[in-house]
């Protein structure tokens, strides 16, 4: 997300980072009692009929057959489901199956196994079809895992009252250590910019325990933002891409999509034509029809407020754009609902009561001539009930999106998981007053909220955590905002929502082995002495190693033929416990095939590597 509407007049406020505490307590490592699937389980894009459940086993083969069941109680009793997917180091020895043939709007609890062991059961839901009365959803957005802890997540795992997850984008983030926070650690340490980064990067986040638990409860609709990629991206290019010491855009974007779509929980919308397509569309009934769109990485091109009314400046570009209004224009739903990245209500900063002076050109503002035409749409084709989700500012918002004296739609903008807003508590009144529109804006708040909809109206009710400085299960209900069938615009509500008895189900089990879960002190006994990945495999010069050691110790990594013999032995020196990454120089090895060993307090972990 772009900074540059810090230039507010009004609003000289900086991110406020917190020091990193040694003894704070670190939510991410390998639990030895979840191997080999220590990532847990995920579930995602439901359909009425279907849905993706994914795993990532981790294994000394250089290809593992990993089965797979579905079922209906939590004990896995009345299966309904099953089959074997095979993956490999191409896959990043990620799983992903699209489970068919299912009923609709009915909870499903699913496990994988690998060499007789077992992952944690995750439960899942189907959308409902037909005539639906309500539903409801967790909306989030911007988890910067170097800026606190993510009890966002936690607190929505316990609600159990909602059917998916949206995920609005900044899943993670690409900055290196310290560069952006520096409360947590991520891995790998420097910035992101190579498939093997962003697989690493992917992995330490889904070993982060809230992460885990609210994924194995829910499934999540996802999209991304900008940083899946780079900071601002677009099309051809990012604010923080520098091709001289940053590589070719085109492949450091290639690279974030394969691991996005390896690592995350969502259908590819059109493999067989184009592989970086993530808009897509979803049905809930003739309730809610959800279009989760790009704003990024489609057809974007760089942000200028100098082109903001050019018809030729895009943000979706002619197909999406063209998908998404005829979608909209021929739907059946009662509520058309958007899922996207940057704010589409103009803000406006001009303090003065003539012209208008737009903060932010990485914003719909800075694509006018796109929004005009979406909202030219909307009113030639009489659509009602546009409900906008968005993510990105880290801010929470209530928006009337107007065009002249017409109602177009609401917009309601979820604050961020983690990522520091802007604390100044006399800049949101300010806000306001210089747009109307805006109903309500919090600037400092981290959070999410819930998404509740049904044939009356359209509700979000903000919940905003206590602190994100150390693990917390304190939350509090903010405010609730409405907008009533075929109004068009935004109301108050004098409280939150309640869900449907239909919306609670029976729980994913904590399963016995997720008990090192639950204290906020890691034990030793709790972690694993693990290799987790080598990558990139195949590699040409280096290897970058990512592993998880249960205590200290000193660290020597070995290189064998396929005959046994050692070629090569590098110590690695003194490790402290944790999640770590170790880079081996072994341009020294002709091309081949090779066997690396790790030696770690008296443990051996072997991966089959390629030299080029």
């Amino acid at each position: 997300m772009k900074q540059i509407y810090l230039i507010l007049l009004f609003l000289l406020s900086i991110s406020m980072l917190k020091a990193q505490d040694p003894h704070a307590p670190e939510r991410s490592f390998a639990r030895a009692s979840l191997a080999p699937f220590y990532h847990g389980v995920a579930s995602g894009d439901p359909m009425d009929d279907r849905v993706i459940i994914w795993t990532r086993v981790t294994t000394t083969d250089p290809s593992e057959s990993v089965k797979w069941r579905v079922a209906t109680d939590t004990a896995m009793t009345n299966m309904i489901d099953s089959g074997i997917v095979v993956t490999n180091a191409a896959k990043d020895y990620t799983v992903k199956v699209d489970v068919t043939g299912l009923q609709a709007n009915t909870f499903y609890y699913y496990e994988f196994e690998s060499d007789g062991l077992l992952s944690i059961r995750g439960r899942t839901k189907t959308a409902p079809k037909g005539d639906v009365d309500s539903l409801r959803f967790a909306i989030v957005s911007c988890s910067s895992y170097d800026h606190g802890y993510f009890n966002a997540y936690n607190r929505i795992t316990s609600r159990n009252d909602i059917s998916a997850v949206i995920h609005l984008g900044d899943y993670y983030y690409e900055y290196a250590n310290g560069s952006y926070g520096n409360a947590r650690t991520p891995m790998p340490a420097n910035e992101i910019t190579t498939l093997s980064d962003y697989r690493m990067r992917h992995s330490h986040y889904k070993l982060d325990q809230d992460l885990m638990r609210v994924h194995q409860q829910y499934p999540f609709i996802c999209v991304w933002d900008d940083h899946e990629t780079a900071n601002d991206s677009y099309t051809t290019g990012a604010d923080n891409h520098t091709p001289g010491t940053e590589g070719n855009w085109i492949d450091r974007k290639g690279w974030a999509v394969k691991a996005y779509y390896e690592w995350m929980p969502l259908r590819m919308p059109d493999p067989a034509v184009d592989t970086q397509r993530i808009y897509r569309r979803l049905r809930f009934g003739d309730l809610v029809e959800l279009h989760m769109l790009d704003t990024r990485l489609q057809e974007r091109d760089e942000p200028d407020f100098a082109n903001a009314t050019d018809p030729n400046h895009k943000l979706l570009g002619n197909a999406q754009m063209d998908w998404l209004t005829t979608g909209m224009d021929t739907s059946t739903a009662q509520w058309q609902i958007l899922g996207q990245q940057v704010m589409m209500a103009p803000l406006d900063i001009n303090p003065l009561p003539f012209g208008q002076q737009y903060a932010n050109s990485d914003q719909w503002d800075g694509y006018q001539a796109e929004r005009d035409k979406l909202y030219d749409s909307v009113t030639t084709n009489n659509i009602n009930n546009m409900v906008v989700l968005t993510g990105d500012i880290h801010t929470a918002w209530a928006n009337d999106l107007e065009d002249g004296s017409t109602d177009i739609g609401v917009e309601f903008v979820v604050n961020s998981v983690t990522s520091p807003g802007f604390p100044l508590p006399i800049g949101a009144g300010v806000i306001q007053s210089l747009n109307s529109h805006m109903k309500y804006v919090d600037l400092t708040n981290h959070g999410y909220y819930i998404l509740d909809i049904n044939k009356t109206r359209a509700q979000a009710d903000y919940y905003f955590i206590g602190t994100i400085d150390n693990p917390s299960t304190t939350e509090s209900w903010a405010t609730s905002w409405q907008t009533l069938n075929n109004a068009n615009h935004l109301t108050s509500s004098a409280g939150a929502s309640i869900a449907h008895p239909h919306q609670i189900g029976v729980p994913a089990p904590l399963d016995p082995r997720f008990c090192p879960i639950l204290p906020v002190e890691v034990t030793q006994d709790a972690t694993e002495s693990v290799l987790l990945g080598v990558y990139p495999n195949p590699f040409k010069e280096e290897l970058s190693i990512q592993y998880s050691i249960d205590k200290a110790t000193d660290i020597q990594l070995s290189v064998s033929d396929m005959m046994g013999r050692r070629l090569l032995t590098k110590d690695l020196g003194e490790i402290d416990a944790g999640l770590q990454r170790s880079i081996v120089d072994l341009s020294s090895l002709a091309a081949g095939t090779y066997v690396v060993t790790l030696h770690m307090n008296d443990k051996l972990q072997n991966r089959v590597v390629v030299k080029q």
